[in-house]
This record gives C-alpha cells, structure tokens and sequence, in this order.
C-alpha cells in the first residue's frame, strides 16, 4: 500500500493550489504552501483555514480545526520545502513560470523526493526541461473545485520514472480520489475533451443558435452533465479556457481555433466566477 509522503509542499496558494493542499492535510499529511511574499502567503494561509474549518463542519474530518492547522503552514522561500518528500507546482499555466518554480524547489529537495505539476495542458516534457533530474517529474492534474471532484490525472512524461507512476496512483487512492493515467500529449484526455465541448457550446452561442441557460441545459438534462460547458467555462476562468484553447490550436490544428466570442470576454476582463461575469452573472 502506498503512503503519502509525510511532508509535502505546494507552489502556488491560488485557489488550486489550496485545494491541493487541503486535500492532502485531511489524508494526514504537513503541509507547506509557497507563496510569492508574505502578502499572498498570508491569504493562502487564510483559504485554507477557511476551507477546512468547512470539512470540520461538515464532519469529513474527525480531527478538530485547530490540529489540522498545527500541520499547515506557508513560506516564501523555497529552501523551507526541503524537507517535502513530494511538492506539487500548481501555478498558473504559463510554461517559464512553471519551469522556473520547479527549478528552484528541486535545487533544496533531497535526491529522494518527488516533484509533480498541476498543469491541465501543458506537456510534462517541455515542463521539465532544465530540471537536474527530470525522471522524478510527474503531471497531477486535479480538478476545480479539487475538495469536491473525485478524478486526478496522472500525466506520464516520456522521462518519467515508472515508480514515480505507480507512486502517484497510490498518493491519489490516498487522497480519496480516483486516478486515470495517461501519456503526455496535447490536453492529455479531460482538457482535450472538455475544451473541445466547450468551444462548440461557445460558437453555438455566438452563433445564436440557443441562449447559454438552455446550450447548458440540453448537456445537463440530455447528456447527465452535472454542469453545462459554458458554466463549467465561468467556474474554470474563460481567459484559463483561452490559453488551453490556443495551445491545442497551435499542436493539434485549427478545430481548437478559440471562437471570436471567448477573446472578446476575455479582453473585457469578463472571466467568469472569479470576475463576477462571464458566459452567467456571478455576482452574488
């Protein structure tokens, strides 16, 4: 049976992020969230309190707020993710800024500890170029929101350590989720198949083939969606929806071309849940 490292890092206090680390705290692990400054750190800090004082209420965990507090912490500095046996990158999906973070954490880490990347799209190859040792590199991609959804995919790199593979089926099984494994390669499965749906409901759109309210529902009552693809859009962030759609475009052809109307949400700063507009109101 594979047992979580005891400690574990997360690059990133976004709401991924967070979410990661949340989802690792209740499996047992000490958790450490890297931040940019103090400022961020400390907000991460406060999200996830937040975030577990909601499974503490909800009776998910037995242990009490306050102990599971005593196992987190954040940091600004990479050197105090040394002693994680496995750290997580989930910083925003921009190929140098992920390469970079992975490089300074792997400098502190000892010869034994594992690295992954939280990446929805991006190859895992062109993730670990310039990493020492990038055989100890694996994709984890969760999913938004991760406390509430059951699948994790294992994105499997042309270096990456069979090991590491069988490791990370085990640490997902542990954190109460559902793996799938999959080879590197454009979207890998679920973004491959998820944007290519959502672009189609936004051309419908733009294409006034149907209002968005019922695109979503014929996908929902139709189809057993538990959510439509232009509300999954709001809640995963149209400008996220954006980069993925024009990195598919640029490896695997034109059908992935972002439609006209995604770019001109996207350039009126209308994003989704997290700007309070996007294909739905989210103001409240």
């Amino acid at each position: 049976m594979t047992v979580i490292p005891d400690a574990i890092g997360v690059i990133g206090g976004g709401r991924m992020g967070v979410g990661i680390a949340h989802a690792f705290l209740l499996a047992g692990a000490e958790v450490t969230i890297l931040e940019r400054d103090n400022g961020t750190a400390e907000h991460a800090a406060a999200e996830l309190r937040r975030a577990v004082g909601v499974s503490v209420d909800r009776g998910v965990t037995d242990r009490s707020a306050a102990d599971l507090a005593g196992d987190s912490a954040v940091a600004t500095e990479p050197s105090e993710l040394a002693a994680c046996g496995l750290v997580v990158e989930a910083v925003p999906e921009n190929l140098e800024l992920k390469r970079s973070m992975l490089r300074r954490v792997e400098d502190v880490l000892s010869a034994d500890s594992w690295l992954a990347t939280n990446t929805s799209s991006l190859s895992i190859s062109s993730i670990s170029e310039g990493l020492t040792h990038p055989e100890r590199l694996v994709g984890l991609h969760f999913f938004n929101p991760v406390p509430a959804s059951t699948l994790v995919e294992i994105v499997r790199g042309p270096r990456t350590e069979g090991e590491l593979v069988r490791l990370a089926q085990g640490w997902v099984d542990a954190i109460g989720k559902t793996p799938i494994t999959v080879l590197d390669s454009p979207g890998f499965a679920s973004s491959r198949l998820g944007v290519v749906i959502a672009l189609e409901a936004i051309r419908m759109l733009e294409d006034g083939v149907a209002s968005a309210e019922d695109i979503d529902s014929a996908m929902v009552l139709g189809y057993k969606y538990p959510v439509g693809p232009l509300r999954l859009t709001d809640m995963v962030g149209l400008d996220v929806r954006l980069g993925i759609a024009e990195y598919l475009s640029s490896t695997l052809g034109e059908r992935f071309d972002p439609p006209q109307l995604l770019r001109a949400k996207v350039e009126a700063g209308h994003l989704g849940r997290k700007s309070g507009q996007g294909f739905f109101s989210w103001a409240d």
